[in-house]
């Protein structure tokens, strides 16, 4: 990857679990030399998460891609000396401990900005490096429901439920890579902060980015949002509909795309109503609608609804589990499914794996390894970068620093 946009950016990742690992897993995909620490002997709990069978997750193997695994006690004066010298030949620092933990490391900030006075360091937490809230420990699920969108989410006249997915997580990591690259940007253009080069990401933040005008409208309508299962109150109509097979997903909320459905779904009165025309209106009759939309899809398979609406200019799919996504054809063409031959539990296995997110056509991104075994670099990176000679990393094996 020669010509790929991020070659020569070095990144030093001292996070584990999802956040700041998908943070760095965007760089890595892009180019950048990609650093993980892990634990000696344990590494990053991720190995263990979801694990059917084998020494590694499908889920470690798939955050971890395009990485290179290094081991290295923190807990150590020896350790701290070695990231401190990776800090120096790095561009990027990513972590996600709780506030105060790199500190008590001696490894903060200062610390990493007087080793490397252009280092950008990205700190992911549950609440934030500042505020009252700081010190409590955070994971995704938590800042989800912090942030409101666990209170939205599920049914009315049930308890609130989680997305099956770790949204908190993933968007921390979005922000974090963004935020690094936006340092990384005002570098090149000559601005440089007065104190060090921070990111700083709280979880929770990242999530309260994606409610929408969720307080604006509690100022301004005095309306707090509560959960309306599956669709997004306002936007009518949209939602999951029962078809003859299963399930479809339509999405005809906007005033043209209205049109075009009901036409489709055979209500012309509907779609020719003036009084329907605007989505204030749209969302008072919301039963009606549905109710109209539900005898259509109720007649058809999922996939015939699929393709009239879709010959029609209605934005609409089928609900596709995991056995549907790794046979449909856009995915395979869009080259979002890719075959890995991996060592799950003694011998090689095609594994497919998801591609790389954002397409750059003209500077695409690869996946050129899944997850690393556990240390699989330490003498590559410690001895290639460093210079650190083989007996002098025997003797910091035999005492457990790496």
């Amino acid at each position: 990857m020669a010509d790929a946009p991020l070659t020569g950016i070095r990144v030093l990742e001292l996070g584990s679990f999802i956040a700041a690992p998908f943070a760095t897993r965007l760089f890595a995909d892009f180019g950048a030399e990609v650093i993980k620490i892990e634990r000696p002997g344990t590494g990053d709990e991720l190995r263990g998460w979801r694990r059917g069978r084998g020494e590694t997750s499908m889920l470690f193997r798939t955050i971890a891609r395009n990485k290179k695994s290094v081991t290295l006690d923190l807990g150590t004066d020896e350790g701290r000396a070695i990231a401190l010298d990776l800090v120096r030949h790095s561009d990027v620092v990513v972590e996600n401990f709780r506030p105060g933990a790199l500190e008590r490391l001696g490894l903060g900030p200062d610390r990493l900005t007087e080793a490397n006075s252009d280092v950008v360091v990205v700190r992911i937490s549950g609440y934030g490096q500042t505020g009252p809230y700081r010190d409590r420990a955070g994971f995704g699920g938590v800042a989800e429901a912090f942030a409101g969108l666990r209170h939205v989410t599920g049914y009315p006249d049930r308890p609130p439920v989680r997305s099956a997915a770790p949204i908190a997580d993933t968007a921390a990591g979005l922000h974090g890579a963004v935020g690094a690259l936006i340092l990384l940007l005002a570098k090149a253009r000559g601005h440089r902060p007065p104190g060090p080069n921070l990111v700083d990401v709280a979880l929770y933040e990242s999530v309260f980015m994606m409610m929408e005008s969720l307080i604006p409208d509690l100022d301004a309508y005095g309306t707090a949002r509560e959960r309306t299962a599956g669709n997004l109150p306002g936007v009518v109509p949209s939602g999951v509909y029962p078809a003859a097979d299963g399930s479809v997903v339509i999405a005809g909320n906007s005033s043209g795309a209205f049109a075009r459905l009901m036409a489709a779904v055979g209500r012309d009165d509907l779609a020719g109503d003036p009084t329907l025309a605007d989505g204030s209106a749209r969302y008072a009759r919301e039963t009606e609608l549905d109710e109209a939309i539900t005898a259509w899809t109720s007649r058809h398979t999922a996939a015939e609804a699929v393709r009239i609406l879709s010959e029609a200019g209605v934005p609409a799919g089928p609900v596709h589990d995991a056995h549907a996504i790794a046979a449909d054809e856009h995915y395979r063409a869009r080259g979002m499914v890719r075959p890995f031959q991996v060592t799950v539990d003694g011998e090689p296995e095609d594994i497919r794996f998801p591609g790389v997110v954002p397409h750059l056509p003209e500077s695409p991104g690869e996946v050129r390894w899944v997850g690393p075994e556990l240390g699989e670099h330490t003498d590559q990176v410690l001895g290639g970068l460093l210079g650190i000679p083989a007996d002098e990393l025997a003797g910091y094996r035999a005492r457990n620093v790496v």
